[in-house]
């Protein structure tokens, strides 16, 4: 039943701004997540209020009827999995809030997301893809070739790398503190391929500084409308490389680095708890995915060159 105290079913749209207001404040929710949450509450608003009511004053049947709804617009499993997450989270705030005695979420099974394995490239991949970088000429390829390296070596995530501060590796540090998804800062490792990397970059640095500017506070300046290099755009120069490289560019991107940093480190004896930490991942289970794979490798490695594998006997 639905407490009235807070006002009729109009009162929805207050509800999710004040829902997105405590994500904000007390989670420290990063901008693309509140506006995720932002669209995906939209999203239900919209389908719900097609029964004359809103998510305020929603039944289970119409948070039953969304959720149906979800699978049969033909959205991916992931998209639905996020605003299926949304609709909970928001129903426990307003249950929390006491601005409703239930929730019309709870018995709404959920189709059981499949999370499929990550693409990952080969350490011979990767060597590929860092040598066609370094053939660019130039600025242009010193810049790429110190990304990719910094990304690989890390696994920092591309919009980190990209909101790096020129401060943070003019000291050639063997690791930074940078702060990730949610505020939350990690320690990266940076290694002597990717200091390397970069030294050689900041030499070509200045080429990339906006028109008229003396300096600019970003690693990898830009002269767009932000002032440094953005994810898309590094992303079109990664298409470039591979293609250098003779890769399938559908197969590369800068996600897929990290996974190669995940995955290769894990088939190198790593801990899985090390690699969650380095990856900022705040749940083990995210990280567990790249054990299949690497299990993967470590099967074939054994397959091929194991003396009593099938057909290698004596």
């Amino acid at each position: 039943m639905v407490e009235r105290s807070r006002g009729e079913d109009g009162a929805g749209g207050a509800w999710i701004e004040a829902f997105l207001e405590m994500m904000a404040a007390e989670r420290a929710a990063a901008a693309n997540t509140l506006t995720a949450y932002a669209g995906d509450l939209a999203d239900a608003q919209g389908h719900v209020r097609a029964s004359g009511r809103d998510l305020a004053g929603a039944s289970d049947s119409d948070i039953e009827a969304y959720f149906q709804n979800l699978g049969a617009r033909g959205l991916s499993a992931a998209t639905a999995a996020r605003r299926r997450a949304a609709v909970r989270q928001f129903y426990r705030f307003a249950v929390g809030e006491g601005w409703r005695r239930d929730d019309p979420s709870r018995r709404v099974t959920a189709a059981r997301k499949v999370r499929p394995l990550p693409n990952v490239l080969t350490r011979e991949e990767v060597e590929r893809l860092i040598v066609a970088a370094n053939a660019k000429d130039g600025a242009d390829g010193a810049r790429l070739a110190a990304i990719v390296e910094l990304i690989y070596a890390s696994g920092m995530r591309v919009s980190e790398v990209t909101a790096l501060p020129l401060a943070a590796l003019t000291p050639d540090p063997g690791h930074l503190i940078i702060k990730g998804k949610g505020g939350k800062e990690r320690l990266v490792p940076i290694n002597h391929a990717a200091r390397e990397a970069v030294k050689t970059y900041l030499g070509h640095r200045k080429a990339f500084l906006p028109r008229g500017a003396k300096d600019n506070p970003w690693l990898f300046p830009s002269r767009g409308r932000t002032g440094r290099l953005t994810t898309r755009r590094f992303a079109q120069l990664l298409d470039d490389a591979a293609a250098a490289a003779g890769l399938d560019a559908a197969r590369v991107s800068p996600h897929v680095l990290r996974h190669a940093f995940a995955t290769h480190l894990l088939e190198g004896g790593a801990d899985l708890r090390v690699v969650q930490t380095l990856l900022g991942h705040s749940d083990i289970a995210t990280t567990q995915i790249y054990t299949h794979v690497a299990q993967d490798h470590l099967r074939e490695v054994v397959e091929t060159l194991h003396p009593l594998s099938r057909g290698r006997r004596p």
